[in-house]
């Protein structure tokens, strides 16, 4: 059987999307980014919702199991607080039809301060892609907020849940600031490229 799952990591406005795409244009990876489950939902229930929350979940799940099906190489982007149980077995859940097929996982995972996250949030292909993140004031603030409240990159020095979770896969942080997302794609995949 083949394919494989290359989890991407980060806060956001880090480039898991951007650099994602990089990867798929130079490779026969495919990018399913978190926002394509995001978006519809928004519209329809509301962020945060209970039904928002179960079908973005079961959404996810249902494309990462016919990925495995179907062979796939998937580049898969998500926002974890990598510190909190409850996101880890969300994550769990998500890399576990790669894990039962006995396919690789692989996870990067980026990382940039808070100025040149919050520089990049207003890119047009990220407001094209995440129309949700359009009214810069509210995103700006969101990932403000958002940095305040979750720690979203582990540590070397502090373990965290998802090391413990990712324990038996392969984990490049990648600092991101400097780079663009065409140079990280290529790190990415020049780390990748043994496999």
């Amino acid at each position: 059987m083949t394919g494989e799952l290359l989890l991407i990591t980060g806060p956001p406005a880090v480039g898991k999307m951007t650099v994602g795409r990089a990867i798929c244009a130079r490779s026969d990876f495919r990018l399913f980014h978190n926002h394509h489950t995001v978006e519809p939902l928004l519209e329809v229930f509301g962020h945060g919702t209970p039904p928002f929350e179960r079908l973005t979940l079961e959404f996810r799940r249902r494309v990462l199991e016919e990925a495995v099906e179907h062979g796939l190489r998937l580049v898969f982007t998500l926002v974890w607080g990598v510190d909190d149980p409850v996101e880890a077995a969300l994550v769990g859940q998500m890399v576990e039809p790669y894990r039962k097929a006995g396919l690789p996982v692989r996870w990067v995972e980026l990382y940039a301060d808070l100025e040149t996250r919050l520089a990049r949030n207003g890119g047009a292909d990220r407001i094209v892609a995440k129309p949700s993140k359009a009214d810069l004031v509210w995103s700006d603030a969101h990932v403000r907020e958002v940095d305040q409240r979750l720690r979203m990159n582990t540590d070397p020095l502090e373990p965290t849940v998802a090391d413990e979770l990712l324990a038996d896969v392969e984990h490049l942080r990648l600092d991101n600031a400097a780079l663009t997302a065409d140079e990280a794609a290529q790190r990415v995949l020049a780390w990748l490229e043994p496999h």
